[in-house]
């Protein structure tokens, strides 16, 4: 029975998620669940990998073959939900010829273990069936398993179906299964709706292998077969999964200064002697070097970090690269692209997106570097920005080593930055800079003498609600001549002259 076959039971509504997307679509520490038993079933070297899907099929291996590749897996459908032993009816054409060893497992339960799988596998063989059960505080809901006066399992009895007797048992059945695959598939056949449900229970078979087999029951820590049916569930899940690995990072020879407020996924790698701050989140396929310091609120996902990094408080890296001993924020954000090589410095509140910084370069303060090249030894002051999209396309800068930019520059791409050269604060450029020149685009500096005084009566008598500018003061020479030339007596009139009358002409 050296071959081994695995079907992963993954066609549930999900109901009870209250949820438009499949609930094996659901994540726990960032991986969907149904991608844990497909790790697992890697992970043991299964030579097949049957999924069986129903809801948002395509989706769900959409998301297998993102995460494995195609071909991965192979699918089974089930179209119609009647229960756990039809949906492995479904898978049973597909695994006609495998004569080694069946392993069942439910997409649902991602806290399993690659050791208690192993020890699961390596108790089946053709004569026997092995099964994993678990003894929850309260075994509500889930189906027992009965035991013979000798206490050899001859039953799983599900909730709906048992006695008042039954009802009192306390171990349960975890639902993950390994046994001989041609035993399986012949039992498959013989299963009848006898039950509450009405449906086709694949716990039947163990009844079949107690008399022609033997069973072997495994018990399992609870939290390991977990299943998760609700909201509830899935956050306990992604709990005790990002325990689990916060545990094993710092037996690894990691700092985590607060490990419940530490997020944490399964592929994050972390170097010895690195610290790691309260609510620090790290995702993806992330790589930390060694010596790091990783401070509070950092969010870091798919990034390459070098050794003796120091990442300050709420910083957000995305598919980033990051060489050794550079310094980083705090409020510092790193968007799909940036390369940082060793030693550069970048600041509170700078931004870059698709650029590079060469060795020892920095930009400490308040700027956007996006579509750029920096050299080395370049010092980006505060302000600056690279202007890089005009609204249709988007271009690149070039700034060459050992240039200064002053601060409160606008760099227009395209345009390069020849090495050496200064660019005076204040300037726009949008020309290319020859090597060791110096930029300015200043405008002429103005002075107008009596401004502020003028500025600041204006703002007094605003704030006072008096009116701008102020009335002129009414002058009263003009009402006061008025008043005495109409009490002074009329001037005399001087008699006119008059002209001698011409005589007649007789």
């Amino acid at each position: 029975m050296s071959t081994l076959a695995t079907v992963i039971l993954a066609a549930g509504l999900g109901t009870r998620m209250k949820s438009e997307r499949a609930k094996v679509l659901h994540r726990v520490a960032g991986r969907a669940m149904i991608e844990y038993p497909v790790a697992l079933a890697q992970a043991l070297h299964a030579d097949r990998v049957v999924c069986v899907l129903g809801h948002q099929a395509d989706q769900v291996l959409a998301t297998v073959d993102g995460r494995f590749g195609a071909g991965a897996v192979e699918v089974a459908l089930q179209h119609q939900q009647r229960g756990t032993g039809h949906a492995l009816q479904q898978a049973a054409p597909l695994l006609a010829e495998h004569q080694g060893l069946l392993l069942i497992l439910s997409g649902d339960v991602p806290l399993l273990t690659e050791a208690t799988l192993r020890r699961l596998c390596d108790t089946a063989s053709a004569g026997i069936l092995a099964m994993l059960t678990f003894s929850p505080p309260s075994p509500r809901g889930y189906g027992r398993v009965v035991r013979d006066d000798g206490g050899k399992v001859v039953r799983i009895v599900e909730e709906k179906d048992c006695s008042e007797t039954e009802r009192r048992i306390g171990e349960c059945n975890a639902g993950v299964y390994c046994g001989p695959g041609r035993f399986i598939m012949d039992a498959l056949g013989s299963l009848l709706p006898n039950n509450a449900q009405g449906e086709l229970y694949l716990t039947d078979i163990v009844a079949r292998a107690a008399k022609e087999l033997g069973v072997a029951a495994l018990e399992t820590p609870t939290e390991e077969v977990m299943g998760v049916n609700d909201r509830v569930d899935l956050a306990r899940a992604d709990a005790a999964m990002r325990r689990r690995l916060t545990e094993a990072l710092m037996r690894s020879g990691v700092t985590v200064a607060d490990p419940d407020r530490l997020h944490l996924e399964p592929e994050v790698v972390v170097g010895v002697d690195s610290t790691l701050g309260p609510g620090v989140q790290l995702h993806g396929h992330t790589i930390i070097g060694r010596g790091c310091r990783i401070d509070a609120g950092v969010v870091i996902t798919d990034c390459t970090i070098g050794d003796g990094v120091h990442i300050k408080p709420y910083c957000v890296l995305t598919e980033s690269s990051v060489g050794n001993h550079a310094h980083i924020g705090p409020f510092a954000h790193l968007r799909p692209g940036s390369v940082l090589d060793d030693d550069v410095h970048l600041g509170n509140f700078v931004e870059t997106k698709k650029t590079r910084l060469g060795r020892g370069s920095k930009a400490n303060h308040l700027s956007y570097l996006g579509d750029a090249d920096i050299g080395a030894r370049v010092n980006v002051g505060c302000g600056t920005i690279t202007c890089n999209y005009d609204g249709y396309i988007k271009s690149k800068t070039v700034i060459e080593d050992d240039v200064f930019v002053g601060s409160d520059t606008q760099l227009v791409a395209p345009v390069t930055i020849h090495a050496g050269a200064v660019i005076a604060a204040g300037s726009t450029v949008v020309d290319d800079v020859p090597a060791g020149a110096l930029v300015l685009t200043r405008v002429a500096q103005v002075h107008v003498d009596g401004w502020a005084a003028r500025k600041r009566q204006k703002m007094a008598a605003l704030k006072a609600g008096l009116p701008w500018p102020p009335a002129r003061p009414k002058t009263t020479t003009k009402k006061v001549a008025k008043k005495d030339k109409a009490k002074a007596p009329p001037k005399a009139k001087s008699p006119s002259p008059r002209k001698p009358k011409a005589k007649r002409r007789s």
